[in-house]
């Protein structure tokens, strides 16, 4: 899928989530994807866990969060 349309299933809605980035509006925020991912869970595991996600909506999450760190430059120290 061409990463334009990937970008469509992320959705910004002030009455959704508070105004995070969700997927379609489901009320499953980027950021939470990104928690399940980072805690060692597969994509395979969060279609299983969450049936009404499909693998586009966590490519979508993906490619949001790559061009959101693009965009933005971050100078960490790093202990």
């Amino acid at each position: 899928m061409v990463p334009e349309n990937l970008l469509s299933r992320i959705t910004v809605d002030p009455g959704v989530c508070h105004g995070k980035p969700t997927v379609r509006g489901l009320r499953y925020p980027v950021e939470t994807i990104f928690g399940y991912l980072a805690g060692g869970d597969s994509t395979e595991s969060l279609l299983t866990q969450f049936p009404d996600l499909t693998r586009e909506d966590i490519l979508a999450c993906l490619e949001f969060s790559r061009r959101m760190l693009a965009a933005q430059t971050a100078h960490l120290v790093l202990t």
